[in-house]
């Protein structure tokens, strides 16, 4: 009997684990240049963003506090559905302080605009944004990332803490998931990561 598994559902593998250990390091070892002298908030967007945190934060030979945050625009699909929700806030006063957002992967930019709004709102000093993927061809509102790990093609990516409905979060990779995979009402609104 053969066993199904979740790579059998990979098209093709985009950065493999030495490649997002690579930007780890070179994304690290800059913010902790950057930030020598303070002692920032590294806010991690979960789900997502979890592996690439911890990653980043192990090549940071500096003090930082680390926060959690969770703003959905998805809500199980493929496709954004415009209507963030904060779903959980941080626990942490950033008035005043320097924010690094870490996220998985910005595409629309929807949910970036809306959490970099949020926090300057509630008065931090600074809000840069280290993401693991940049998909710029997505973009539909103004949305700067200062570190990037990998500038990503328009494709559907799984893997190292991007899902598909929950599932493929735990690959070690980042790969394009493929098209049989979705459902038919999927198929249709492709393409939109936030």
């Amino acid at each position: 009997m053969c066993q199904m598994t979740m790579n059998n559902d990979i098209e093709r593998v985009l950065y493999s684990v030495e490649d997002i250990k690579e930007a780890a390091h070179r994304v690290g070892t800059q913010l902790a240049t950057d930030y020598a002298d303070k002692t920032p908030i590294i806010l991690s967007v979960l789900k997502g963003a979890i592996l690439w945190t911890v990653d980043v934060m192990k090549e940071m030979d500096s003090y930082a506090e680390v926060e959690f945050i969770d703003v959905s625009s998805y809500h199980g699909g493929v496709a954004s559905a415009g209507e963030i929700m904060l779903r959980t806030d941080l626990n942490t006063d950033v008035n005043g302080r320097d924010i690094i957002i870490m996220e998985d992967i910005v595409d629309t930019g929807r949910t970036l605009k809306f959490m970099i709004d949020l926090l300057m709102e509630r008065g931090a000093k600074s809000v840069k944004v280290a993401s693991l993927l940049d998909k710029k061809e997505g973009r539909v509102v103004e949305a700067n990332v200062d570190y990037i790990g990998f500038d990503v093609p328009k494709a559907f990516v799984v893997g190292y803490g991007l899902d598909y409905k929950e599932l493929y979060r735990n690959l070690p990779y980042v790969g394009v998931l493929k098209p049989e995979i979705y459902t038919s009402e999927d198929t249709a609104t492709l393409n939109s990561q936030d």
